[in-house]
């Protein structure tokens, strides 16, 4: 399993005012799309291409495209869906499966309540997005169950990472070809399993993010 930090000025700045509790929600959608897209960027430095043949207007020329089958995106219901358009504007041609993942709250295991995926992905590239990775659980899950598929190249893309949940994520899956790409790793987990951003003070920890519905 493999981890990348962004350090890009755009994505500090744009996460920065995510942050924000008086960003309007208009403003809060755009800046999730925006942000998506910049990982987006380095989450698909090692998207497979082809060379092909293609005709410009003034003569033939070698350029790039994707190989098939083509990437697949896989938004973890609900919260992932809110980073889809921002993924899909980077890379149009992908196909777009969904994943519904919840817990439990009586055994407290993950279960998988909706999916629409193809049964076989060998050979597939996959990337899942899941806005915010707080114990880690459900995000191991849906990894796990796309193994089950045939995948064995998945990259996650998360706004937002607890290092409780990175370190659940290593624990089960350090040899998995795995690679999670995030705009930043926050300080912890309070004990609602709210993400602490690095800089909170203990009389503010309590208004910080909390895990999503699919964290």
């Amino acid at each position: 399993m493999r981890t990348l930090v962004v350090d890009h000025p755009l994505v500090a700045h744009k996460l920065t005012v995510l942050r924000d509790k008086n960003t309007p929600s208009p403003v809060f959608r755009q800046l999730t799309e925006e942000l998506v897209t910049l990982l987006a960027y380095e989450a698909t430095r090692e998207v497979r291409t082809e060379a092909v043949e293609i005709e410009t207007p003034v003569t033939k020329a070698i350029g790039t495209a994707f190989t098939k089958p083509t990437p697949l995106v896989v938004p973890i219901l609900r919260a992932g869906l809110g980073m889809l358009e921002g993924m899909t504007k980077l890379v149009p041609t992908a196909e777009v499966g969904f994943l519904g993942m919840a817990r439990d709250e009586e055994t407290l295991d993950i279960i998988t309540y909706a999916e629409r995926l193809p049964e076989d992905l060998t050979g597939r590239q996959i990337f899942v997005l899941d806005p915010m990775l707080a114990t880690g659980g459900t995000l191991r899950e849906a990894i796990k169950f796309l193994f089950k598929r045939g995948a064995s190249d998945v990259t996650c893309i998360c706004l937002l990472a607890a290092p409780e949940g990175l370190a659940k994520l290593e624990e089960e899956l350090s040899e998995a070809n795995v690679k999670i790409v995030l705009a930043s790793i926050d300080e912890r987990l309070n004990e609602k399993a709210y993400i602490v951003p690095a800089w909170a003070t203990p009389e503010t920890a309590s208004t910080a993010w909390p895990a999503s519905e699919s964290g």
